[in-house]
């Protein structure tokens, strides 16, 4: 006869949910740079240095507190930005959707 421990299911489901989350969270990291990659954002910026565009990281960091972080991030990735981070501006990613930018956006604001 064999016995089952509750604590057993309940440390596999708890550990199971673990994974799930960060796979999740693993996979939207890679998914966002990806897609950076390919829509060219990283001919301008890089994740922790400026050079064309600010750092990605300085991008999280600054619009962190915000509610509406992820909402203003797209649209600012859909239309182009002016004047923000300085002299350089920014033009608008007409080629992407805007559930591409939204998944951008989202990937920016991971990275604090």
């Amino acid at each position: 006869m064999k016995i089952t421990s509750y604590a057993a299911f309940e440390a596999s489901a708890l550990l199971g949910a673990a994974l799930s989350v960060n796979s999740s969270h693993a996979y939207a990291e890679a998914t966002g740079l990806a897609l950076a990659q390919q829509q060219n954002c990283m001919s301008c910026h890089s994740v922790t240095r400026s050079f064309m565009g600010p750092a990605l990281h300085d991008v999280a960091a600054k619009y962190a507190g915000r509610d509406d972080a992820a909402t203003y991030l797209k649209h600012k990735i859909l239309d182009g930005s002016a004047g923000v981070w300085g002299p350089v501006p920014m033009p608008a990613n007409t080629q992407l959707t805007p559930d591409q930018a939204a998944t951008l956006a989202s990937w920016v604001l991971t990275l604090r």
